[in-house]
């Protein structure tokens, strides 16, 4: 793969990072299976579990930019998180802000963290332990800071879980791909 196609799809990774922020936001408060009165719209995760509809989005933006840090490297993933935070903060419901940027930017840090010793050592073990450690704090600032709970947590964590595990044949074509290719992490 040439360096401008790498770049290329880095900055598709990029984008579709960038629009998961306002579909969580929006997702959060305009779409599950039951929307509680002044609190999030839900959806089941697991048999009598349920979690705030945003998850969906939450774990696959943690998967995304591990992608970007791949295809575009570090530098371009830390300016992803920062303007994810920005961008997180402007579009979260009014009584969000707070708890959806401070979530946002502590969640992908986090995932950021792991992910980067982890890289060279096999895409699929980097992705799931980033973005595990990633959904894990998410879910506990979110949750605390918006609705003052941890009442949701276990949906909340398996819902993003979810998203991630749908990722991962995708996750191992890439890696099968970039290594046919030769290609290596930026």
């Amino acid at each position: 793969m040439s360096d401008h196609r790498r770049r290329g799809e880095g900055f598709l990774y990029l984008a579709l990072f960038g629009l998961s922020i306002p579909a969580a936001n929006w997702l959060i408060g305009h779409a599950g299976t039951v929307c509680v009165a002044d609190g999030p719209c839900l959806i089941p995760v697991a048999p009598g579990l349920m979690a705030p509809s945003g998850v969906l989005m939450v774990g696959l933006a943690l998967v995304l930019r591990d992608l970007v840090q791949r295809r575009l490297g570090l530098g371009w993933s830390v300016l992803a998180i920062l303007g994810g935070a920005a961008l997180s903060a402007l579009l979260a419901p009014p009584a969000l802000v707070l708890a959806s940027a401070v979530a946002f930017l502590l969640s992908e840090m986090a995932d950021l963290l792991v992910y980067t010793p982890l890289q060279r050592r096999g895409l699929v073990r980097a992705v799931v332990a980033s973005s595990l450690a990633g959904l894990v704090v998410d879910s506990l600032v979110f949750l605390q800071l918006a609705f003052g709970s941890l009442d949701f947590l276990a949906g909340q964590v398996l819902g993003k879980f979810w998203m991630v595990a749908l990722t991962l044949p995708l996750l191992h074509w890439l890696r099968r791909r970039d290594a046919r290719l030769g290609l290596a992490p930026a």
